[in-house]
């Protein structure tokens, strides 16, 4: 079959469909694959090259010095010394070396170098070196700089640091007990509403629809001051602090509920209404139609707003701080990775562990639930009665 043939059989907007769908997806897993990377990496070598050669060998720049004077010997008209730039350091493969920092590659490894005044330098890949000069030396050992090409390296000390002396495993922990709770109660609380609003009958129920679908484009950020607000006065009122995980669970099921509502709604509307009738001519309760009917025949639509409503409230800081507080015993990962980045901005190992931390999780939960995502929307944007 020719390309024509096969460009005509897919469709050309499907191909430019599922194109942009790779682009994207390329797109995005090229930094996320390289902060999985770094937070393995040593920080010598994440300063020295980029986390595209960690499997592959990095080359830093390092300084070494040569031997002192004191330790040159005599060979015929010239003066030598001789040695290793490894001494006391960590090994390698010298690939290049210079004797100015501007130009740490200037000669190639295992080539005498003719540095001038009468001085010949060589430096072979294993580190060893021969010096010489036709006169005696003087002064301090002279400094070179090299080009060292060092085996790929991996470590797990930095998610051992992170989790351990960061208080990131603690923000850990209050990431979950604050996003799984938030997203299972705005999930079943949408879902008796949506059931009501789309099978039962009852005086302003358009009016209700109306209302939730208009309190979707309410900004977060003008209604979080009021909010507050009410949670300080009735704490002060039943003589407890409002900042508690009840108040973040509240808060976020509220101002996830509208979406959730509108969703769930659109799509159980659209469920088949003679399976409804029957159940009803059988004899079942709304209770019953709704537990053992509609919630299994709703699931792509409910896995579909619990992925968004989970990565929401789990990359969540503003609400978090608002509503929980700001102590180290209350920060939630979002918080401690912001803290973080000002105590250790130059540490990006252990800036990329405690990154790939916060992210994992959301990973995880999209990959689970991803086949149901599409068809969730798709059923939930088209489907309404």
């Amino acid at each position: 079959m020719s390309a024509a043939a096969s460009l005509r059989r897919i469709g050309l907007p499907r191909l430019i469909v599922h194109v942009s769908v790779l682009v994207i997806c390329i797109i995005w897993l090229i930094p996320t694959l390289g902060i999985l990377v770094t937070s393995f990496r040593e920080a010598g070598q994440i300063t020295a090259s980029g986390w595209w050669t960690a499997f592959t060998g990095a080359a830093e720049t390092s300084a070494a010095r040569l031997g002192e004077p004191s330790t040159a010997r005599q060979e015929g008209p010239n003066y030598v010394i001789s040695g290793s730039v490894f001494e006391g350091g960590k090994g390698g493969t010298v690939r290049a070396f210079g004797t100015r920092v501007a130009a740490p590659t200037e000669f190639t490894a295992g080539q005498p170098a003719d540095i001038g005044n009468g001085e010949t330098l060589t430096i072979n890949e294993d580190g060893s070196y021969t010096y010489s000069k036709n006169a005696p030396f003087e002064g301090r050992g002279k400094r070179v700089y090299l080009s060292v090409a060092t085996p790929p390296s991996f470590t797990t000390e930095n998610y051992r640091t992170v989790l351990t002396s960061q208080g990131i495993g603690q923000s850990f922990v209050n990431s979950l007990t604050v996003a799984v709770p938030a997203t299972i109660i705005p999930i079943l609380i949408a879902a008796f509403a949506a059931y009501a609003l789309s099978w039962m009958e009852f005086p302003g129920r358009a009016l209700i629809i109306a209302l939730v679908v208009g309190l979707i484009v309410v900004p977060l950020q003008m209604s979080l001051i009021p909010l507050l607000k009410m949670y300080n006065e009735i704490g002060n009122f039943f003589g407890v602090s409002s900042r508690s995980y009840a108040g973040i669970w509240l808060a976020h099921s509220a101002f996830g509920m509208p979406l959730a509502i509108y969703l769930l709604r659109n799509y159980i509307s659209g469920l088949p209404r003679e399976i409804i009738e029957s159940a009803r001519v059988d004899g079942a309760s709304d209770f019953e139609i709704f537990v053992k009917i509609i919630l299994p025949l709703s699931f792509p639509a409910l896995a579909s707003f619990s992925i968004f409503q989970f990565l929401w409230t789990w990359n969540d800081l503003l609400v978090a701080m608002v509503f929980l507080g700001t102590g180290k015993d209350q920060l939630v990962l979002t918080g401690a990775l912001n803290a973080l980045l000002g105590s250790m901005g130059g540490k990006w190992e252990i800036l990329t562990a405690s990154a790939f931390i916060t992210i994992v999780v959301p990973i995880i939960v999209f990959f689970a639930l991803q086949r149901y995502l599409v068809r969730g929307l798709l059923a939930g944007s088209v489907k309404g009665g």
